[in-house]
Order: structure tokens, then C-alpha cells, then sequence
């Protein structure tokens, strides 16, 4: 056996081990836990951080509106420096469509120590903690619910005792280059942060999505959200961990009624996303870029390389190791294009798409050291730490 097909049988055992050992990872029946309704609806307020979201509003704000909820209920739009009239449309759009009530309010800039989006969601729940709500539904600017979302939210926290329950909202598929990048982005999510260990009592594992967070008031406050992640890129995920750290019990599954409307059109919309936050995912470290990129590399080029490169050798053992194991690669991709509504020719181009975000994650870095680091909203972060150094 030469080198190429020994990389292939590696290739191939670390297919195993995670097809069979890293939480079913590939597995996409982990939706809102069995729920009953409670006896009484508890209060709620949504906080909605929103920076320069005009272009979403129309599809998304009127959903949260409408909300079919038994119990009270009030929406908080923090306009966090808009440029675009964020805020007046907010108003224009309550006026014209009723239903929960709206506070539209602004924070001012961050002061040194927060990142923008944090402190606009720190200002908001202060707003709502005025109202004493037994739950806050932190979600996104860009995220259309269902009528019955929030019930369905609170129904499923109160049923099975959990301090935050967040959905992975169902992000938009429509141009060629979402087709390709988007299901692996949530693909590639649950293979790091396996939901069924979210929620299992015991397990380190935690994370949630940002789009759709319902917290416990009670929880936030133990944990000290958000003033104990201010910080933080990644804001979500540094969420899940202060809650669980602090003794809550979470969870995190794919949504269904849970929408992102926002669009990536091209190529650069999407690699913006992914590269702005990347390598703080890695926190800044150089040593887990490099073993990130080797692992990429390994896990996900290496399967099709060694096929035809042992077809074309005559190597036996590096097709079949690289064909078995790009056969489980696809195998393993498809229930997530399904739940996309993909077609399923898409889950052999999955090495195309890795290849993708191995660059992505490259860029990150690579902007991070020219000092443009992360950004959200045209704000830059060059560390976690970074908004410490604007005084």
C-alpha cells in the first residue's frame, strides 16, 4: 500500500467513527421535543436586535406580529445605529399590521468591551425585564415565524423543563450558490455540536442558534446574559455554553415554521458569512486552523482523490478505501438536502462545497491578520477580545 491509499483507509475510519460515534450527527429528526399545553401561558418578550434590516422587515416582522398566543406578549426592536430607517419601518409596519404590541428603541453605540449586536440584545432585555416575563424569545431580524411558533416555543420548554430551547431556523435556498453552500452550513454545524448531546443532561456539548433562542428570564439572569458573553463573535453558541455551564438544561433541533428570509445570491454574500466569524470559531489559534484544514482536507477531499487517482494507478486499495468512504460522505449528506428540499444528485458535489469553506476559513484567518477580523453590521472585531481595544 503506498501513501495515497493509506490516507484513503484513514479517510475512511474517520468516515466510520463519525457516521456511528459523533451523535447521528447526519440525522435530521431532532425537531421540538414531545409538549403538551401548560395550564396557564406565561408572559413572553421577543427581543429583535435589527442594524440596517429594512430589506427583511416586510417579511419578517409582520410574523412575529401575528403570533397566535394565549399568553401576553410584546415585541422589542432594538434599532442598533441604522442607517436605513429600521426603526420608522418597524413602526410603519406595527401600525399597519397590529396584533402584539411594538417598542421600538435604540441603544446608542457600544460602548468599549461589547460587541454590537450583544449590547443591542443587553438593551432590549432591560426593556423587557420591566414587564417581568417568565421567557424572552431572543430572535433575529431576518426571521419569519409561523402563527404558532412562540406557542409552540414555550409548549416545548415548559413540557420538558428546559431553560432554553432554540430551532435552527430553515435558512434560504433558492440561487445556485445556496443550493450548494447552505445545507452543508447546517450539515457542517451538527457534525460539530451533535444535537442529540445538546440536549442530553450530562453532556458538554452545547450550542443554539441565534435565530431562535427561547431563554428562561430566571436563566438568563443565573447565567448573566448577555453581559457574560459581551464579546463574543459567535454569539449563540457562547450563549448555550454560559446557560448550560450555569446549570440549565437546553436544546437545539431543526426548526419547521422557522425561516430565515434573508438572501445570498452570489458566491461573496455566502463566503462573507462564513469567513467573517470562522476563525474566531477556532479562537484565533494558528495551530487549530492548521489542524482544521488537514482535517477538512482528509475527511473530505481526499475520498474522491484517492478514487480516481487509484483507478488511474491501479491502486485496489485506494479506490475502494476513497470510493467507500465518499460513498459515506453522500450518504450521510442527503437527509439534510431532503429536509432542504434539494435534489439528491447534489450530495456527491459535497467535496466541491468543503473545498469551499476550507478556503473560507483560510480567508478568515487571513483577514484577521491584516487587522479586518470579524464583522457584523460594519462593525470589526479583530479578536474576541478586540472591542476592548476601541477606548
Amino acid at each position: 500500500m503506498n501513501a495515497v491509499a493509506w490516507t484513503a483507509v484513514g479517510s475512511l475510519a474517520a468516515w466510520l467513527w463519525l457516521l456511528l460515534g459523533q451523535g447521528f450527527f447526519w440525522r435530521t429528526d431532532v425537531r421540538l421535543p414531545p409538549r403538551g399545553e401548560p395550564d396557564d401561558w406565561p408572559s413572553v418578550c421577543v427581543v429583535v436586535p435589527a442594524r440596517d434590516e429594512a430589506a427583511v422587515l416586510p417579511e419578517s416582522l409582520p410574523s412575529l406580529l401575528a403570533q397566535d398566543y394565549p399568553g401576553p406578549a410584546e415585541v422589542f426592536l432594538v434599532d442598533d445605529g441604522s442607517c436605513d430607517g429600521t426603526g420608522e419601518l418597524a413602526r410603519e409596519l406595527a401600525r399597519g399590521h397590529g396584533g402584539l404590541p411594538l417598542t421600538v428603541s435604540s441603544p446608542g453605540e457600544p460602548p468599549a468591551g461589547w460587541t454590537g449586536k450583544l449590547w443591542a440584545v443587553r438593551h432590549g432585555i432591560g426593556l423587557a425585564r420591566a414587564r417581568d416575563p417568565e421567557y424572552l424569545l431572543l430572535t433575529d431580524a431576518d426571521i419569519a415565524h409561523a402563527p404558532d411558533s412562540l406557542r409552540e416555543l414555550v409548549a416545548a420548554a415548559r413540557t420538558g423543563g428546559f431553560d432554553l430551547v432554540s430551532q435552527m431556523a430553515r435558512l434560504r435556498v433558492e440561487s445556485v450558490w445556496e443550493r450548494l453552500v447552505v445545507p452543508a452550513f447546517v450539515y457542517f454545524f451538527a457534525q460539530l455540536y451533535p444535537f442529540r448531546r445538546i440536549g442530553m443532561r450530562g453532556s458538554r456539548t452545547a450550542a443554539a442558534a441565534g435565530g431562535c433562542v427561547l431563554l428562561r428570564a430566571d436563566a438568563a439572569e443565573r447565567a448573566r446574559i448577555p453581559d457574560a458573553i459581551r464579546h463574543a463573535v459567535i454569539d449563540d453558541v457562547a450563549l448555550a455554553r454560559a446557560v448550560k455551564g450555569s446549570g440549565g438544561h437546553i436544546w437545539l433541533g431543526l426548526a419547521e415554521g422557522v425561516d430565515s428570509v434573508r438572501p445570498y445570491p452570489r458566491l461573496h454574500d455566502l463566503w462573507r458569512m462564513v469567513s467573517r466569524s470562522a476563525y474566531a470559531q477556532l479562537r484565533h489559534n494558528p495551530l487549530l486552523l492548521a489542524g482544521t484544514v488537514a482535517g477538512l482536507a482528509v475527511v473530505y477531499l481526499v475520498p474522491p482523490l484517492a478514487l480516481f487517482v487509484g483507478l488511474a494507478a491501479g491502486s485496489a486499495w485506494a479506490a475502494t478505501a476513497g470510493g467507500l468512504a465518499w460513498l459515506l460522505m453522500t450518504a450521510t449528506y442527503l437527509p439534510m438536502l431532503r429536509y432542504y428540499r434539494q435534489p439528491l444528485w447534489l450530495a456527491p458535489l459535497l467535496p466541491v462545497t468543503a473545498f469551499l469553506y476550507l478556503l473560507m476559513t483560510v480567508d478568515s484567518a487571513v483577514q484577521h491578520y491584516r487587522g479586518r477580523g470579524a464583522a457584523w453590521k460594519g462593525r470589526t472585531y479583530t479578536r474576541p477580545d478586540a472591542a476592548l481595544d476601541e477606548r
